[in-house]
């Protein structure tokens, strides 16, 4: 797997070939707390950079991911419907939301390193 990168909004993406894989942040998910309902998008739904994707609710709050390029949502996490938790026990790797064909590349996400540096 490639390495993950970052976004200003607080997602994670690793881009395989031409698949991306999209989650939140461990900032993000602490951020939120406690993680009781996750929806999702529908397998086939095209999206936009920047458009909302998932919707995370926690207990005090709701917060959106956002596509961090255009894409078509080719796989849903379904294991977050019953157990979202996941998303705060392993954001980055069992936690992860949406898995996408990239329509057009667009890899100008952080590194780690400097996510750590923007969130500090």
């Amino acid at each position: 797997m490639s390495e993950k990168k970052y976004l200003e909004t607080h997602e994670w993406y690793s881009l395989e070939e031409n698949i991306l894989t999209v989650g939140i942040s461990d900032f993000a998910q602490g951020e939120l707390g406690d993680i009781v309902f996750v929806t999702l998008p529908e397998v086939g739904e095209e999206f936009n950079k920047g458009d909302s994707i998932v919707e995370v609710e926690a207990t005090k709050t709701v917060a959106e991911a956002y596509a961090p390029m255009n894409i078509v949502i080719t796989e849903v996490n379904s294991q977050l419907e019953t157990e979202p938790e996941l998303i705060n026990a392993d954001p980055v790797g069992d936690g992860w939301m949406v898995k996408a064909e990239v329509k057009e590349v667009d890899d100008s996400g952080m590194t780690y390193q400097e996510y750590e540096a923007f969130v500090s």
